[in-house]
């Protein structure tokens, strides 16, 4: 910012910065305020899934997986319906609005961690799979490649698919050799 205020001043086009920089703010708020909204859809209908037993049946589907994984949990515990809640938002792509489920996610496996404040394997693995982020449905890139004009905002789903699976097969691979070798807590 600095570096472009400096050469505006010196070959004296302030005015296109200041209307630059207006400009690139009014874009901010109208694209805040499009993903608010559907981070506010997604996220009451992720509540309304977890009224409605969505999650629970979620968490038997993943079981097959998740309980290799997650070994610490039962598949019908708070915490494996918060990992499944926020696996299926991220599957669904919808970015910021599987944020509150991560969060609820990690205070529940905070609560059976015996050291506060230490992240326990399964801490490590739900950071390491909420990071890779898979997705089936990038619904959340869709929504920003369509509001800055993509004739077909979907058409990065099978390198969204091959980058998320790869990071989330290294991610998990990694986290388990690593839990082999370093033990069962991570400081």
């Amino acid at each position: 910012m600095i570096t472009s205020v400096l050469c505006a001043f010196a070959t004296g086009r302030m005015q296109e910065l200041s209307d630059a920089v207006l400009s690139g703010a009014a874009d901010a708020i109208q694209l805040v305020i499009s993903m608010a909204g559907m981070m506010c859809l997604w996220t009451g209908l992720m509540k309304i899934a977890d009224s409605g037993g969505i999650t629970a049946m979620l968490a038997r589907v993943f079981s097959p997986v998740l309980k290799h994984l997650f070994p610490a949990y039962a598949p019908e515990s708070p915490a494996m319906k918060a990992v499944c809640m926020n696996i299926t938002a991220n599957l669904l792509g919808l970015g910021n609005a599987a944020t509150p489920m991560g969060i609820a996610a990690m205070k529940e496996m905070a609560k059976k961690t015996p050291t506060p404040g230490v992240a326990d394997n399964s801490m490590v693995m739900f950071v390491v799979i909420n990071t890779a982020s898979i997705q089936l449905l990038p619904t959340m890139t869709g929504i920003l490649r369509a509001r800055y004009g993509s004739p077909s905002p979907f058409d990065v789903v099978p390198a969204v698919w091959v980058t998320s699976l790869v990071a989330l097969l290294f991610g998990v691979t990694m986290a388990k050799l690593l839990q082999r070798r370093g033990g069962s807590r991570y400081g």
